[in-house]
């Protein structure tokens, strides 16, 4: 894990990168605002632990530019304790804010702490992108696999790209030609048979009543679409 630190006072600046370091973090160090927001632009920074107090460009200005961009953790040190100075670190999305002298012991484990918060965020966050939920159904498009009402189905490869494609493309009609050309990749053996067995195949899966398809409509003398239904 990479983090930064910004602070002028050089003495503090070695003493946080040393015990960081011990600890297994790579950190990059800067003695200004300007300086630490140039070190961030060209590197991939985890963590910042910024001083509010800095010349060219302070703490919360810093964080400013940072947010434009990042939502990476950031932790304040600063030499006052005018509460409402924690009360704006906190406010422009600080993450902690310690008050020197602070034990180095605590700054460890809170960089420890906010490095695992932010990673099991983002962790969950991507998750959630890799799934689709209409209705009954959930698409797990990392795993490539569907469920129903929570319950694994067992799909072809086939009938999951059908089946991926239709629910990304919500409403949209498709002539089987159309789906066959997007699965197979490719249209010299078409077959119109070919994809209705693999619709007939997904409807069984599917739907509670493969007669009279919730999810998958046929469109008479066209094709088929993904109808997502309307929640009651």
């Amino acid at each position: 894990m990479n983090v930064l630190i910004a602070e002028d006072e050089k003495d503090i600046r070695n003493l946080i990168k040393i015990h960081l370091e011990e600890n297994g973090y790579t950190v990059f160090t800067a003695a200004d605002g300007l300086e630490a927001l140039e070190i961030f632009r060209n590197n991939s920074i985890n963590l910042g632990i910024f001083d509010v107090m800095m010349p060219r460009l302070d703490g919360f200005n810093l964080l400013r530019k940072i947010r434009e961009t990042s939502q990476m953790p950031v932790i304040f040190l600063t030499a006052r304790v005018n509460e409402m100075d924690k009360v704006l670190g906190l406010g422009l999305g600080g993450d902690d804010y310690l008050v020197k002298p602070f034990s180095m012991a605590e700054l460890i484990a809170r960089v420890g702490a906010h490095l695992r918060r932010n990673y099991e965020y983002s962790e969950t966050n991507q998750l959630r992108k890799s799934q689709l939920s209409i209705g009954r159904l959930s698409l797990d498009e990392d795993g490539c696999c569907i469920y129903v009402d929570g319950t694994l189905i067992e799909l072809s490869a086939k009938e999951y790209l059908i089946l991926q494609f239709l629910i990304k493309n919500p409403d949209k009609v498709f002539t089987k030609k159309q789906l066959y050309r997007q699965v197979w990749e490719e249209d010299h053996y078409y077959d119109d048979n070919t994809i209705m067995v693999h619709i007939s195949r997904l409807r069984n899966k599917l739907e509670a009543d493969p007669r009279n398809p919730e999810y998958i409509k046929t469109i008479r003398g066209i094709g088929y679409k993904f109808h997502i239904p309307k929640v009651p």
